[in-house]
């Protein structure tokens, strides 16, 4: 995973995202780029969470964006204790070698069933020579 590490904090609760461009599984000429990222979800706050749902706004330096959402993550929908953390990892794939990726995770506050909509982090998606 790259150093580049964005953070984001909603009511105490941590999202950090780190980015990765995947080139053993990527084809940049038939415009495939595959990019890994991996989410820590951090709870600073005293009660037990539970995430029930995300959101993710991709956005492709080709001109395309995407709107995805579901259940959980990675298959689970994790309940993470008070100051305990959950970590996974994932993948996204582009056209072009350059985009970035946002978006929110729905998250319940189990001492009271308030739901939370927690920020995820702009991070970007870039191939190493795309700066160069």
């Amino acid at each position: 995973m790259s150093s580049n590490k964005n953070t984001a904090i909603t009511s105490g609760i941590v999202i950090s995202a780190v980015s990765q461009f995947e080139e053993r599984y990527s084809s940049p000429d038939d415009g495939r780029f595959i990019f890994s990222y991996e989410i820590t979800i951090e709870n600073r706050t005293s009660a037990s969470i539970q995430l029930l749902r995300r959101a993710w706004y991709i956005f492709d330096a080709s001109g395309e964006h995407r709107h995805v959402e579901g259940k959980g993550v990675v298959g689970e929908q994790p309940v993470i204790l008070p100051g305990k953390s959950f970590n996974y990892r994932s993948a996204c794939d582009l056209k072009s070698p350059f985009g970035s990726m946002k978006g929110e995770y729905i998250v319940m506050d189990l001492s009271d069933k308030r739901l939370i909509n927690v920020a995820i982090p702009v991070f970007s998606l870039e191939t190493p020579w795309i700066l160069n």
